[in-house]
């Protein structure tokens, strides 16, 4: 389905090309752009990666090594401070080389993305042993015999890092071959989606936003766009829904032998915003449900379900604005309020739903969303090129280009005679 849709896309391009350019434009610059200073890439992704082999393992190893049995001593406080800076300088100092090297929007979001999966799987590994090394600690006080390993070999958290999955586990089920073609096939379609995803932008983001500045902002012309995006920004969803939790999932657990293949359930099928939530990305679910849901319900109680849900959507919610703000170099929070306002509350309101309607519900909601996300994005993202810059300080960066355009368009229709 996926390849005859990007042949129906191709040809529409084509046709556009020809009609209004009386040539076939075969134009990647902006793909180039998109993905360049690849160099940079690379090389802050082996010193993301590197820092997780030779910080974060010999650190736990040395703490769950040298720890005296007991209730908490000096060395716990110690080393979770350590902890706590080392994931802190994690955060931060990428996004000063993201910054200081200008890497363009989608090196910074592979890099965003990347960092944000060895933050959880570092936590998750850790959080895993922490109570094993506990619990060994107290066993060897009570002088009884035990078999138990307080730190897992080095070899068990390399793999760990590069499955898909965010939970540490010391062995997971595994697969005795490795279909080599079907590796192959997957990073293939992982490539044609990504044409696929330039073709939508390039047919139908770029000529609509382009020359976007005071004189295109009307309500009518805002209406219009976001309706004209939704089926455009839902595509783009699908795809890169199959091109990352299906093909490129799929990829690297043939090539690690890697059994646990569920990455999704049919949410497409869904008639809640809860179970969809849920069935979604079940890899990153299992990892807010595991450390941020569980662990919020222990301090607060279990009477407080409704509170660490909120906890939930709010961490999630602001961490995938993290990804915008640092891929367009500007702050705007529409994926924010959607996600932690209205997708929270859609959850409570389609909680009890079973009728198919609800499906319908869901379905437009999605397409409404995506509409909106791409349509408001875009728009914003060619206003600070195409628009005059308001203060040189950080409020440039919090205060949307979009909106000032809109106030000088009415601006100089007032003055006009």
């Amino acid at each position: 389905m996926f390849v005859a849709i990007l042949i129906v896309f191709c040809l529409n391009t084509f046709v556009y090309d020809i009609v209004h350019e009386g040539r076939i434009n075969l134009n990647f610059e902006m793909m180039q752009w998109a993905l360049g200073k690849k160099s940079k890439v690379m090389e802050l992704w082996v010193m993301m990666q590197l820092s997780t082999l030779v910080i974060v393992y010999p650190m736990f190893y040395y703490w769950a090594n040298n720890r005296p049995a007991g209730p908490a001593k000096w060395i716990d406080y110690v080393v979770l401070s350590f902890y706590i800076a080392f994931m802190l300088a994690f955060l931060v100092l990428p996004v000063n080389y993201i910054m200081e090297n200008a890497l363009p929007p989608a090196s910074t979001v592979i890099i965003a993305c990347e960092q944000l999966r060895l933050i959880m799987k570092m936590h998750s590994f850790v959080r895993e042993n922490i109570p094993r090394v506990l619990n060994f600690n107290n066993k060897k006080d009570d002088d009884s015999p035990t078999d138990e390993v307080m730190c897992p070999d080095f070899s068990k958290y390399l793999y760990f890092l590069f499955v898909p999955t965010l939970i540490y586990r010391d062995d997971y089920p595994r697969t005795k071959t490795i279909r080599w073609n079907y590796v192959v096939t997957n990073f293939g379609q992982v490539i044609g989606c990504l044409f696929f995803i330039y073709y939508i932008f390039m047919r139908f983001c770029v000529p609509y936003f382009h020359n976007f500045n005071q004189e295109h902002v009307t309500p009518e012309l805002l209406v219009m766009t976001v309706f004209g995006c939704m089926l455009p920004g839902t595509l783009v969803l699908f795809i890169g829904f199959f091109a990352i939790l299906h093909s490129w999932f799929n990829a690297f657990a043939e090539m690690l032998r890697f059994a646990d293949r569920m990455f999704y359930k049919d949410w497409w099928n869904s008639t809640s915003f809860s179970n969809y939530y849920r069935t979604w990305n079940v890899v990153v679910h299992d990892w807010l449900y595991t450390y941020v849901y569980k662990d919020v319900c222990r301090v607060i109680g279990r009477g407080n379900k409704p509170a660490a849900m909120a906890c939930v959507f709010v961490f999630s919610a602001i961490f995938h604005e993290y990804v915008l703000v640092l891929c367009f170099n500007f702050f705007y929070p529409v994926l924010l309020v959607m996600f932690a306002g209205a997708g929270f509350g859609f959850m409570f309101l389609t909680d009890k739903g079973v009728s198919r309607s609800w499906n319908v519900f869901l379905w437009v909601a999605l397409f409404t969303g995506t509409g909106l996300l791409m349509c408001l994005y875009s728009m914003e993202w060619y206003a600070r090129i195409n628009c005059p810059v308001n203060t040189d300080n950080i409020f440039d960066k919090l205060i949307p280009r979009s909106w000032t355009c809109n106030f000088e368009a009415m601006e100089n229709n007032l003055k006009s005679p």
